[in-house]
């Protein structure tokens, strides 16, 4: 299972919401590729970077923090948020990062997203974001009527290479994952799924590994890298093996 660090981007820094609001944030950089450096050289294999100020507006913001962070680093970015167009998706691609995931265009635009798959292949992920078993869309700013299991399935059905999923209620809160959705989320997968949300501590890190099994090949760790609760570099090397 593979660790994978994340930078959230707002007016060009790097931060941590609590449970995705805008009026909780903490500011934890104003250099986001000096951070980015930071977890490549404790072993991270890719960085998971979100353009948050692109998620609120439905378009595309951090365009040069963006190409900043790209530019200083040899492993792969993946970079969702406000990707809601193709030629938004296009651009994105230019910037310079591998793979580009799709949130809220999963539920408003499904053959958009069936279309981008086609042109991009395996550089198209599907991020699904869920709050009480519900997606949430536009910055997690709306509540949709689709179940998040529906939507990851339907999304493998066009040809999803993988399906990060974040429990909302959990993000940025340090409580643990939401270990039962997950599983079920897991179960009903054949793709590989990212589990993203909660992540406090190397105990979370090794039930995470627990449902490797079932699909889970991956954890995004936010919040407790900057809080010093997990050090990467020792959950590479556990983790990872």
């Amino acid at each position: 299972m593979e660790i994978i660090p994340a930078i959230d981007l707002h007016r060009g820094n790097c931060v941590r919401l609590l449970r995705g609001e805008r009026s909780r944030e903490t500011v934890y950089s104003e250099n986001p590729a000096e951070i980015a450096i930071k977890w490549q050289t404790m072993g991270a294999k890719r960085l998971h970077m979100v353009d948050l100020d692109g998620a609120f507006a439905g378009k595309r913001v951090n365009a040069a923090a963006i190409k900043d962070v790209v530019s200083a680093l040899a492993i792969p970015v993946q970079l969702g948020g406000g990707i809601r167009e193709r030629g938004t998706a296009r651009d994105t691609f230019k910037l310079g990062v591998s793979k580009i995931i799709l949130g809220t265009v999963a539920v408003q635009k499904p053959k958009l997203v069936k279309d981008l798959m086609e042109e991009f292949g395996k550089r198209i992920l599907v991020g699904i974001d869920a709050r009480d078993g519900m997606v949430a869309v536009q910055g997690w700013t709306e509540s949709s009527a689709k179940k998040a299991v529906d939507l990851a399935l339907q999304m493998q059905e066009l040809g999803a290479a993988e399906i990060i999923y974040t429990d909302i209620a959990r993000d940025g809160t340090l409580e643990g994952p939401n270990f039962s959705a997950l599983q079920e989320m897991a179960e009903a997968l054949s793709i590989p799924l990212i589990a993203s949300g909660g992540v406090s501590s190397l105990d979370d890190l090794r039930r995470l590994k627990e449902l490797e099994h079932l699909g889970v090949s991956g954890a995004i760790v936010g919040q407790a890298l900057y809080t010093g609760n997990i050090n990467l570099k020792e959950a590479i090397e556990e983790i990872e093996g």
